[in-house]
């Protein structure tokens, strides 16, 4: 049994949080803010069950010399790197990996992309671990994200929308499905069972 924590701070969505870091945030900031502790305070429903979450450094990342500024933040916002690797993928593997976009017309640019340099892919653990991991690095389009989200890593480090640094599993299933595509060792039990409401 998963232990829970007493605290209601961890709940803490990443994304409020990420926000509320941003100077243009004002009185309703923060009135917003004071509503959802509370609320979280005075929750009776227990708090949220650790998470693993599956991420990528694409060789973007990598070779842009990024990867220590990249675990850097993953460490500060409360996450722990379960398992890494540093691998190179070949183009099998990349297009088994992203096969649901086999049918985009970025597909061979993806692999291209994918396969240009060495991966960092690590597997992260914390509360709301796939959540908070999306939106610490931010849209998917880099060049947007360095306009509406600024503190994102993407935003950071990321180009476009294809050269955007790093990759973050979508949901608990597809947590689990890149966890174990990875590291076959933790392809039991890997993501907590969620009541998606």
């Amino acid at each position: 049994m998963k232990k829970k924590k007493n605290s209601c701070l961890p709940h803490l969505s990443l994304s409020l949080v990420l926000q509320m870091r941003s100077p243009s945030v004002g009185f309703t900031g923060i009135l917003v803010l004071l509503v959802f502790l509370s609320a979280c305070c005075s929750s009776t429903h227990g708090s949220l069950e650790t998470e693993k979450t599956f991420a990528i450094i694409k060789p973007d990342g990598l070779l842009g010399n990024y990867t220590d500024d990249i675990k850097r933040t993953i460490v500060e916002y409360g996450f722990r790197i379960l398992k890494e690797k540093i691998v190179q993928l070949d183009e099998g593997t990349v297009k088994s990996f992203y096969a649901e976009h086999s049918s985009k017309s970025f597909f061979s640019s993806l692999i291209k992309y994918m396969t240009s340099g060495p991966v960092l892919i690590m597997v992260l653990e914390k509360d709301n671990a796939i959540a908070d991991w999306r939106a610490l690095m931010g849209p998917t389009d880099a060049s947007k994200a360095k306009i509406t989200h600024p503190h994102s890593i993407r935003a950071k480090c990321g180009l476009d929308m294809e050269k955007n640094c790093v990759h973050g599993s979508d949901s608990p299933k597809s947590a689990q499905r890149e966890i174990s595509f990875f590291f076959k060792e933790l392809s039991a039990d890997v993501v907590a069972e969620h009541d998606e409401l």
